[in-house]
């Protein structure tokens, strides 16, 4: 049985994940094939990193109209093949940020329903494409999960600098929950002595193996400073499933990068904790696995959902973000676009 719904799970995930377009298409934003998009501005122009093989790469000038680069990595970094059996290619869930005068962009690789995965890291000194300086070079692994070591799933990586100017490493899904690491400062590996917190978490059945991914349906941690909180962002349920995704985000807050998180309520996060910020609707099914940035002086939501007038597939969504008078995120309206 567990077979069974595997495949199915891993079916559904290639028919509700981006389909592939063509280096240089031009689309629209709510036609933008993606999955687990971050963004980051360059001078005057977006980018857009997302799952897909080698990493798929995606540029704007007003986050309407997106134009397809090419990938980050033209074939699977040799590490990731040796290390992950069957790996070839196909790299989830990339995270970018600008430290250090460089741009480094957290990847992960995984056996889909494992947790044989790794996260690794990529750097470069330009985004844009027709620079001389613009090349990718890969520094290799940063994090790696080992099955029946640990309870825990090294991938969804997303790099959080504190007040303190210490790098932190926030990752997850499903298991025990999200954990978050401190990095060194070259950003490249695991600080020592180490330091681990598990920052979310949802209850999951004892009698599950623990070679199993489980019940406990949380995945993506994304941390965003808004004045004196760190805010958490997870996707709760179920994504990759086209019509019957039902990913929904939920967030917490700390006044530190360490936690706790805690809810509207008062509940912890790692405990099950966590205030509905967006889920899915007639028109969108799940929604999920987002980001959050200031542009221009403006917050945003940056996520996949998946399309209901388009058999379930997963589309690019930009919503503005507000705070209301308590200090938690409200999604506005989705930036126009034309269809």
């Amino acid at each position: 049985m567990r077979k069974l719904l595997f495949l199915f799970i891993a079916f559904s995930a290639l028919q509700g994940w981006a389909q592939p377009v063509p280096v240089g298409t031009v689309t629209e934003t709510l036609q933008t094939p993606v999955h687990d998009p971050v963004m980051i501005k360059q001078g005057d122009t977006y980018y857009v990193f997302c799952t897909g093989f080698g990493i798929s790469v995606f540029s704007s000038k007003d986050m309407k109209s997106w134009k397809k680069e090419k990938a980050v990595f033209d074939k699977a970094p040799e590490w990731a093949v040796k290390t992950i059996p069957g790996f070839k290619g196909h790299i989830w869930a990339p995270d970018i940020s600008y430290q250090n005068g460089m741009y480094y962009l957290y990847y992960a690789v995984s056996a889909f329903g494992k947790n044989t995965s790794c996260i690794g890291v990529a750097v470069n000194k330009t985004l844009d494409p027709t620079s001389p300086d613009f090349k990718w070079e890969d520094k290799g692994k940063v994090i790696q999960s080992v099955p029946g070591r640990d309870m825990w799933n090294a991938i969804d990586p997303n790099l959080v600098v504190d007040d303190r100017s210490t790098p932190w490493l926030a990752f997850g899904s499903f298991w025990e929950g999200m954990k978050l690491v401190k990095l060194n400062t070259d950003l490249l590996s695991v600080a020592e002595p180490q330091e681990w917190y598990t920052i979310s978490k949802r209850p999951r059945e004892f009698s599950i193996p623990d070679s199993l991914a489980g019940n406990a349906a949380i995945e993506a941690p994304f941390i965003f400073k808004k004045g004196k909180y760190y805010y958490q962002f997870v996707s709760f349920d179920y994504c990759c499933r086209a019509e019957k995704s039902d990913y929904k985000i939920v967030v917490g807050r700390s006044e530190k990068v360490t936690g706790p998180y805690l809810d509207k309520n008062g509940t912890h996060m790692d405990m099950n904790g966590g205030s509905l910020v967006l889920q899915g609707d007639k028109e969108w099914h799940g929604v999920g696995h987002n980001s959050a940035y200031t542009f221009d002086g403006k917050d945003y939501l940056i996520f996949h959902g998946y399309d209901a007038k388009d058999k379930g597939r997963s589309k690019l969504r930009i919503e503005e973000l507000s705070w209301d008078a308590e200090g938690w995120p409200v999604v506005g309206k989705a930036l126009s676009a034309k269809l």
